[in-house]
């Protein structure tokens, strides 16, 4: 703490002018480096509250031993400093990207029956290599489409060696295999197929058309129609796949869309990069959280394009930054021309943001092991709600009683989405009798947090939620508010509102109601979460009635304990049957002996004869 102090009286110490700030750890090496429009108001939240950085800030700020600065006439000067210097030093907590993607080839064999597939390394001697291209998931895409629209083999068969040794595979009855190995065509016929998806690949789809189609205007004038019609069948394939490719009508032919989702620990950049109206590459990033989005995002932009020469005309992103004029004019001076940063509000372009951001709501998934389904309504609740991450771990709580006896109280747990029925807990109202909703809550939540501060692993109760729901309105979230400060334990507390037909209907918080869409996931997500822990409480509270019935009648009777009470219950199956029974069936059923028979027979019939 005393370093902390040290540092930040340094740090009050600095100009209000923008710069670059370089921190050290003790070891004299850099740790981080970032830009300022002005150095003491930037450096000095640092070593502020640490209540309010994220993780990674925290663990970055406990390693400053010291720190540097250079001052700027600009914010632009200071951000062409802070990225020529992250590149020179490489600091461990900054966002750092790996120009890793290499170069791709579309292969051609050197076979006679010539075989077309995509290679990331020129090791076949015997093979012709076309390209390199930079984006692999261009050559990926463009090999699938040019082997469908052209039904190329792909197969591990070897022709002339296998023909007519098998029937056709499945892609051949569905029409995406000219099936060669059925040893009916010829090498010439093959080899047409072959040079048209070369031409494909190398001029792209327009020229191809162009091609194909004088090759079908031809064949038709020399009267080979059935060679036109196979052409004609060609050019068709390779609109429909441009149709599949233009995602939607965008109207900028060069852009990029970035994207970036965040559970709270880990996040994902999701880059779609297009051309011509065709998305030609995509790329994906996975980074630690700060607790800024905006300055993540800023921080991504300047890495991305440090490491990419090809800048396009527009950026399209799905946040707003501050810093967007600085990086509009670097990006413009790195293009030679304009570039302009947007964040849309409707339309085409929002739509391609959703895309995107959904692809990266499937990265994040994969990492954590869930779904992109499951993933997606957390990171809209995440939004609804304007939580700092994504709540991954959710405990729902409902009280239950009847006409203010047997208070009880349910707590039922999602964890990445789904329910987790091996954390489901139930309590027993302890600390007063009658009816009272808020002191119910406050009491539940105090033991649930007690449990946690005595838990030594993070099972069960050792476990602290991401968020907190309680079936309730603003009363239930006030009676909690005060436990969470007294346990001093920051966790987001909402209410689940009903209406009068009993549906959800809102989230309430201390400051007031959020509606739910019903047209949106997160609303069958939460009123999903808000009948099951109603199910929940209210199977314990009628559990806990009839125990307590139960124990009313079979358990007064003198020599009759509660598992000799069960077991009387399994066998004759209701209370009636007990008590309708002769003494020998008492006498031979399961745990009963003689004198619990005596008890039983009197109880019901009195001191009558035993027959």
């Amino acid at each position: 703490m005393e370093k902390i102090k040290e540092l930040r009286k340094k740090a009050m110490a600095l100009p209000k002018l923008p710069g670059v700030y370089i921190m050290k750890d003790k070891n004299r090496n850099i740790i981080y480096i970032g830009k300022a429009k002005a150095l003491k108001n930037r450096v000095s939240q640092y070593f502020g509250s640490q209540n309010n950085h994220a993780e990674k800030v925290r663990r970055m700020v406990s390693n400053v031993d010291n720190f540097d600065y250079i001052i700027t006439d600009s914010e632009f000067e200071a951000l062409i400093l802070e990225c020529s210097l992250i590149k020179q030093n490489t600091p461990k907590y900054n966002i750092l990207l790996k120009d890793d993607k290499g170069y791709s080839y579309i292969k051609v064999t050197g076979d006679k029956w010539r075989r077309i597939s995509y290679s990331l390394q020129q090791d076949d001697k015997r093979a012709t290599y076309i390209g390199p291209y930079k984006s692999s998931y261009y050559v990926k895409n463009a090999v699938d489409e040019a082997i469908k629209i052209f039904k190329l083999p792909t197969c591990n068969k070897h022709f002339p060696t296998d023909f007519g040794k098998t029937r056709p595979c499945l892609n051949y009855h569905i029409k995406q295999c000219c099936a060669p190995c059925r040893g009916k065509m010829s090498l010439a016929e093959y080899n047409e197929h072959i040079d048209s998806a070369l031409e494909f690949l190398k001029g792209g789809s327009n020229a191809s058309i162009t091609d194909m189609t004088r090759e079908m205007n031809e064949a038709a004038e020399n009267l080979e129609f059935e060679k036109a019609a196979k052409i004609r069948d060609r050019i068709s394939a390779v609109k429909k796949m441009n149709d599949r490719q233009k995602v939607v009508d965008i109207k900028v032919d060069e852009q990029d869309v970035i994207a970036y989702i965040t559970d709270g620990d880990r996040g994902t950049f999701e880059v779609f990069r297009f051309k011509d109206s065709r998305l030609y590459d995509r790329e994906h990033f996975m980074v630690d959280n700060d607790s800024d989005q905006e300055e993540m995002m800023s921080e991504f932009i300047t890495r991305y394009y440090t490491i990419r020469d090809d800048i396009p005309k527009q950026l399209t992103i799905d946040r707003e930054i501050s810093d967007s004029e600085v990086i509009e004019k670097w990006l413009s001076e790195k293009r030679g021309s304009r570039v302009y940063i947007i964040v849309p509000r409707r339309g085409d372009q929002k739509h391609l943001v959703e895309m995107c951001r959904k692809n990266a709501v499937e990265r994040l998934a994969q990492t954590k092991g869930g779904t992109a389904g499951e993933y997606a309504v957390l990171e809209e609740l995440k939004e609804l709600l304007g939580l700092e991450k994504m709540p991954e771990y959710i405990e729902a709580y409902d009280n239950s009683n009847l006409s203010g006896s047997e208070n009880v109280c349910g707590m039922v747990v999602y964890e990445k989405g789904k329910k987790k029925n091996s954390a489901y807990k139930r309590f027993k109202i302890k600390s007063f009798d009658g009816q009272d909703d808020y002191a119910s809550m406050a009491e539940v939540i105090d033991r649930r947090l007690t449990e946690y501060e005595k838990a030594e692993t993070e099972d069960g109760f050792g476990k602290k939620p991401d968020l907190i729901l309680l079936d309730g309105g603003k009363g239930q979230v006030h009676a909690v508010l005060p436990v969470l400060k007294k346990h001093n334990i920051e966790i987001p507390v909402f209410g689940m509102v009903k209406d009068d037909r009993h549906r959800t209907r809102a989230i309430v918080s201390d400051s007031g109601e959020i509606a739910l869409n019903r047209t949106r996931k997160v609303f069958t997500f939460v009123s999903k979460m808000q009948d099951e822990v109603h199910r929940f409480a209210i199977g314990y509270q009628r559990k806990r009635r009839s125990m307590n019935t139960f124990k009313s009648s079979l358990t007064d009777i003198p020599n009759v304990g509660t598992e000799r009470a069960k077991a009387l219950l399994k066998h004759f199956r209701t209370v009636k049957n007990i008590s309708e029974a002769d003494y020998e069936e008492l006498l031979n059923a399961p745990k009963m002996n003689k004198v619990a028979a005596d008890s039983v027979f009197e109880y019901f019939h009195g001191e009558k004869e035993k027959i």
